[in-house]
């Protein structure tokens, strides 16, 4: 069972303090009951993650309807520049942020929603981090099969609009906020990314595709530390990119090759980098996001010798 370390507090004194029939006891009830009412447990931090940029008024309505279930709510966002329907992009930047929040954390992920004609809502939890998110496979991109528990909350109708589906959010947070329990969901498997998505291992290298750019033009790879080790057995490597530029080891930082050299690096979420030092990478090299519906894309090979 799913449980939130704060939220069940009152629930237990008040099945403490029944059971024993004391009077005394029950007067304590009474004065729980009152502290309970004046001082509710807090309201676990809330986070979003969208493609639904900052042009119009989906982030706004998204908070709107969520506050209107979760008023003392903190709602902060990890991005909503996600490419739209980038499944990939989306994921690298949960890894990048989720473990930064407190434990119990909800994590709302809100990219590429209506990714069938009537797509589900899901609940996962890991590590002690909830996630809502539709089940398109951002989840299994994200953490593999590497979750503890995953749920059934709603399947919307031709009917349903956006707001029904933020609406199912809220009264999904609210329950695990002051119920503190899963004890009446549906317990479901979760949609599997597709291969394609991952790294192509070939006989002596791996074909990776580009999952992010950040805004000093750093390229993400989408290859962890954990993948290049296993494929490459500790031999030697290089990436050959345009005008026959080569890479061929591993920095630890940008400051390790002078001001305009090449470098690549695993960074702090675990992934392999394209970067120049206080240049732009992904300008130099013509690098840019990969997606499905591209007619041509050139990936990126890391050759071992």
């Amino acid at each position: 069972m799913i449980t939130l370390k704060t939220d069940n507090y009152f629930l237990r004194i008040k099945t403490n303090l029944l059971e024993t029939g004391n009077p005394s006891a029950i007067f304590l009830l009474y004065i729980h009951s009152a502290v309970f009412l004046l001082f509710p447990p807090s309201m676990q931090c809330i986070t979003l993650l969208s493609d639904f940029g900052l042009q119009d008024a989906s982030v706004a309505s998204a908070k709107g309807i969520l506050m209107q279930s979760l008023p003392e709510a903190r709602i902060i966002d990890i991005s909503h520049q996600v490419e739209p329907f980038h499944l990939q992009q989306a994921a690298y930047l949960l890894l990048a942020a989720y473990r930064n929040f407190p434990t119990g954390t909800c994590h709302i992920l809100l990219t590429d929603v209506f990714y069938s004609k009537r797509p589900r809502l899901i609940l996962c939890e890991k590590d002690g981090y909830f996630f809502l998110a539709p089940d398109n496979g951002i989840l299994s991109l994200a953490f593999g099969d590497q979750i503890d528990r995953v749920f059934h909350c709603m399947e919307l109708s031709d009917d349903d609009r956006f707001r029904d589906w933020m609406l199912a959010v809220g009264k999904m947070i609210h329950q695990l906020h002051y119920d503190g329990h899963t004890e009446n969901m549906k317990p479901c498997n979760m949609r599997v990314a597709p291969i394609h998505w991952r790294p192509k291992a070939e006989d002596n290298s791996v074909e990776c595709q580009v999952i992010h750019i950040d805004r000093f033009e750093n390229v993400v790879l989408n290859i962890t530390k954990e993948q290049f080790e296993v494929f490459g057995e500790g031999r030697p490597f290089y990436i050959k990119f345009v005008r026959d530029e080569e890479i061929t080891q591993l920095s630890h930082h940008y400051y390790n090759v002078g001001i305009g050299e090449k470098l690549c690096r695993f960074n702090a979420t675990g992934f392999l980098e394209i970067a120049i030092n206080r240049g732009n990478a992904a300008s130099l090299f013509g690098l840019k996001l990969y997606r499905d519906q591209d007619l041509m894309y050139k990936t990126i090979k890391i050759y071992f010798e």
